[in-house]
């Protein structure tokens, strides 16, 4: 199946891949060729794709998935290759999640909470 990866920046990946599997709002979500159409919501987390080549990790911060029979484009927010992601990275986008809370809406303030404690579980998997 094709995977395209894509954040506002650049397209950090555009193959051939045999599966990807992708960290969804609802869960983690595998995805090969043929896969049922599907769009979701990415949640901050580790972006898992296998090919012929091996395995490549990257952490995304959220963004959209839109699958078809045929492939995959990941929309991300911000994605960078795992074995480039820092500890001041993750400290950066820790700090301007609780930024947020603090400035939310009452009503978004759920959502901002759990966008936090995404990026503590993601932590704990990164570290």
């Amino acid at each position: 199946m094709h995977l395209d990866i894509v954040t506002p920046e650049r397209q950090l990946l555009s193959a051939e891949v045999s599966m990807v599997q992708i960290p969804g709002m609802e869960g983690d979500m595998a995805v090969m060729g043929n896969h049922a159409p599907t769009v979701t919501t990415l949640r901050p987390g580790i972006l898992t794709v296998t090919s012929g080549e091996g395995t490549q990790e990257y952490v995304v911060t959220g963004g959209f998935a839109e699958i078809s029979p045929e492939g995959a484009s990941v929309l991300a927010e911000q994605a960078v290759l795992r074995s480039e992601f820092s500890p001041e990275m993750l400290s950066g986008l820790v700090t301007e999640a609780r930024e947020s809370l603090e400035i939310a809406d009452p009503s978004a303030k759920a959502a901002v909470a759990q966008r936090i404690n995404d990026f503590e579980t993601l932590s704990a998997r990164v570290s």
